[in-house]
């Protein structure tokens, strides 16, 4: 067992080559319970990659993957579903998991989506769909939640609104979360560590020290160092389902 009984995952100089080819190589992490954990990245930085590292789905890897729990949610960055088919919210739900309607009403309460619950998915928005998979990916308690761009379709606003249930899901649950994103300024208010990427580890810290990071500038430039450095959300007003700000 862990000396820290809140670690969930511990990556130790992680890395995987397929065909003579390192798709990441040297990563080192936790993630923690209660705790944040972003990766960021250009694309085909190895973010995924890592993710699953993390979960296990690599099996021939360098390294050490430590893992102190199986209660383990995920929401892959595709997902393969036939939108002609009349599938419905609920129905979604139980797809690979035998939940009873308790356990399903009470996930879809938690992130925001339960008058939904009768509808076709294909009747969606994208940020209503990405709260249906967060909601399947909690709906048996994780300890540990890996999400992958989850707010991918989504726009700014709702990316905002996305990332703040991230982190109300996280305390509710007391879980630890490992998430992707692309963007480091959207996530800030919403992670505790951040490890930057591009096929090894570029820099990690807190959203602000990677941010003044040289590496990080020369992956994301000058420009987006300096919005993030600006970048305050404030708590004075809240986001809605739809994804309008309403003052507190």
């Amino acid at each position: 067992m862990s000396l820290n009984q809140n670690i969930l995952v511990k990556l130790d100089n992680v890395g995987i080559s397929i065909n003579d080819k390192w798709l990441v190589k040297g990563v080192s992490l936790q993630v923690e319970k209660n705790k944040i954990v972003t990766l960021i990245g250009p694309n085909g930085s190895g973010k995924s990659t890592t993710a699953k590292i993390a979960l296990g789905i690599y099996k021939k890897i360098q390294g050490k993957v430590e893992k102190y729990t199986n209660k383990v949610g995920y929401v892959p960055q595709k997902i393969s579903i036939d939108w002609t088919l009349p599938l419905r919210v609920k129905d979604f739900m139980t797809l690979t998991e035998s939940l009873d309607n308790e356990t399903i009403t009470e996930a879809l309460s938690l992130t925001g989506v339960i008058h939904l619950k009768e509808k076709n998915l294909s009747d969606l928005s994208g940020g209503e769909f990405q709260r249906v998979l967060l909601a399947r990916a909690i709906s048996k308690k994780p300890e540990l939640l890996v999400l992958d761009e989850p707010v991918q379709g989504v726009d700014f606003t709702g990316e905002i609104a996305l990332y703040e249930l991230i982190k109300k899901i996280c305390d509710e649950l007391n879980c630890g979360i490992l998430l992707i994103s692309h963007d480091l300024h959207t996530v800030m208010t919403a992670t505790d560590h951040v490890v930057c990427l591009n096929g090894h580890v570029c820099c990690s810290g807190s959203p602000m020290d990677v941010a003044k990071n040289n590496e990080y500038k020369a992956l994301f430039g000058e420009q987006a160092s300096q919005i993030l450095t600006r970048y305050e959300h404030r708590h004075d007003h809240i986001h809605t389902e739809e994804g309008e700000i309403k003052k507190n």
